[in-house]
């Protein structure tokens, strides 16, 4: 779900009618993921819409900043195909598991990511991306080979190919789609590496 294109998308707080216009554009360009964080009662209506636009392509939406049982629940209830947390939850991972959820934990240490893998996962999130670095990145692929990676937090256009050859597997961007400029150096790039 999360390797069929090197971009995932991450709209939070934009709201129903501004998420369903950035996702599409996001989905024109190339991008196949789109996570709407669940912080409010307002970003659950914003996902059911997501999830319904996305069906209706062929795709799927998840939901983000998941960190508790209540939010996998919500998450399911909502349509979402997958989940994404900021740290590692051995409660939600396994509540996603049971849900049917796919779900991407938020790692920052060798600890985090072994705790992930030792639930059978293969995809981690490195968060937040920008602080920990390209030199992390490169770092646990000694330890931890064939773990893919979605890079996330301050991830742009600018940065993206940097992260890419690093070893991310996946950068995940937000704002970098509402800039018109930043959009287009996005698409080249699903060109280039998809």
């Amino acid at each position: 779900m999360f390797s069929t294109a090197p971009i995932m998308a991450i709209l939070r707080g934009l709201g129903v009618q501004r998420t369903l216009e950035v996702a599409e554009l996001a989905w024109d360009i190339g991008v196949r993921s789109v996570e709407v964080p669940i912080q409010t009662p307002q970003d659950l209506k914003t996902l059911e819409a997501l999830a319904q636009a996305a069906r209706e392509r062929g795709l799927v939406a998840g939901a983000g900043t998941v960190v508790n049982l209540g939010h996998v629940a919500q998450a399911k209830n909502c349509g979402a195909a997958f989940t994404v947390s900021p740290g590692t939850n051995l409660e939600v991972i396994q509540a996603c598991a049971e849900a049917g959820l796919a779900h991407l934990p938020g790692v920052a240490t060798a600890s985090d990511i072994q705790v992930a893998t030792g639930q059978g996962l293969n995809w981690v999130k490195a968060f937040p991306a920008s602080v920990l670095g390209t030199s992390w990145l490169k770092a646990m692929g000694g330890p931890f080979p064939g773990l893919k990676f979605v890079s996330t937090g301050g991830m742009d256009a600018h940065n993206a190919g940097e992260f890419l050859d690093a070893g991310a597997r996946v950068i995940a961007v937000g704002s970098a789609l509402e800039d018109p400029r930043q959009l287009g150096l996005l698409a080249e790039l699903l060109r280039e590496r998809s």
